[in-house]
Parts: C-alpha cells; structure tokens; sequence
C-alpha cells in the first residue's frame, strides 16, 4: 500500500522540522513537502498532490483557515488536518466550516497526531480529545438557544443565506421557485426568532454563523 502523502504547513522552520521528525519515524507516511505560508501551501498541493495537509492557522500572506477553504474548493480530494495552539471552540468551528476535517493541539502527542492522520486519510473527521468535549458542549447549548441557526429549518437557512448573499426578495423567490409574500413571511419569521429587527443584521448574522463568507 502507498504510503500517505503529507504536506506540513507552518510558518516556523523548526515546528516543521519537529513534525516531519515525528513522521519519518512512524510507518505509512511520506512528507511531500512544506510550506511557510498559505500561497506556498496552494502552489506546493497543486505540485506534490498530497493527500493530506497538516496546517497552523497563523500564518503570514494568506492565513491557514483561508487556505484551508481554497484548498478544500481547489482539491477537493484533499484533507485538511488543522494543527493549533487554539483549542477554543470558536476556532475549531471556523476550520471546520472552512473545510479542515481535523483539528488537533499542537502539544498532542505523537500517537495522537498518528491515529488524526490515519483517522482523516480514511475520510474520518477527527477532533483532539482536548477540543471535541467544548464542541460538543457548545453545539448542545447552542441548539437549545432560541436564536440559534441549527433551530431555523432547512427553507429559513437558504432564505437567509440569499438575502445575505444580497438577494432581493424577487431574486429569493424565482431562486427557490417559491411565492414573493412566502418569502417576506420567512423574513418576518426569521427576524423575529433571531430577535433581529432589519437586514443588516441578518446579514451580519449570517456571516458569523458561516452560512456566507465574508
């Protein structure tokens, strides 16, 4: 069996040299390459086709969660493992909304980062132990909130995504093959449950809970 490509993305020379250290002494993998900042990333990806990526966040010229997104929608076959001094939840949401399919602390241990890489290489989502109980304790209260996206239906989602993708009300309702009152009633809906009261708001909403980018 081929041994699993991996890139290393980091704009510190000897984080890099740590982690391709650890590698080479685990059966399976092979570092293609690395890179210190985002564009490198693309440009090495494009070149090496690794099939996993191993990725900080901090990083100059194009930082790792954007780069995470472009690659995810250039190499779609790609996996994206986040590796971060950031184990609070609002990190771990944005990288995985960007499209990572891992996140692991960068003071994990060796056998750690060995079962993530394993784990994603397979088509898993692997989160560190360290990060995955905040997860799941702020996606439970975050579902029990009553502004929260995950309470708004399927058909709400996609009318706020439009308008705050700057829709007009006419645009929504030929886009969804619904009725223009329908779509002012799900506005009127939205804004009341979200506690919003104009446009701007949704769309700022939006933005923040990931349903658009900025």
């Amino acid at each position: 069996m081929d041994p699993v490509g991996i890139l290393i993305a980091d704009d510190h020379t000897l984080v890099r040299a740590g982690i391709r250290s650890l590698l080479e002494k685990l059966s399976g993998f092979i570092v293609v390459a690395e890179a210190s900042d985002g564009p490198e990333a693309l440009r090495l990806v494009a070149e090496y086709e690794p099939q996993i990526v191993l990725m900080d966040i901090a990083m100059p010229n194009l930082n790792g969660l954007d780069a995470t997104r472009a690659l995810t929608e250039s190499f779609p076959n790609v996996r994206v493992i986040i590796l971060s001094i950031y184990s609070d939840e609002e990190h771990v949401y944005q990288a995985l909304r960007a499209g990572a399919a891992g996140y692991l602390l960068k003071d994990a241990a060796t056998e750690e980062l060995e079962l993530a890489i394993r784990s994603v290489a397979q088509g898993e989502t692997y989160l560190g132990p360290q990060v995955s109980r905040p997860i799941i304790n702020e996606y439970l209260r975050r579902t029990k909130a009553p502004g929260s996206v995950e309470n708004l239906s399927i058909r709400q989602r996609q009318v706020l995504q439009l308008i705050a993708e700057g829709k007009t009300t006419k645009q929504v309702a030929l886009e969804l093959n619904i009725g223009v009152k329908t779509v002012e009633s799900h506005r009127a809906q939205l804004m009341d449950r979200l506690n919003i009261h104009d446009v701007a708001g949704l769309v700022r909403y939006a933005i923040r809970m990931g349903l658009v980018k900025t």
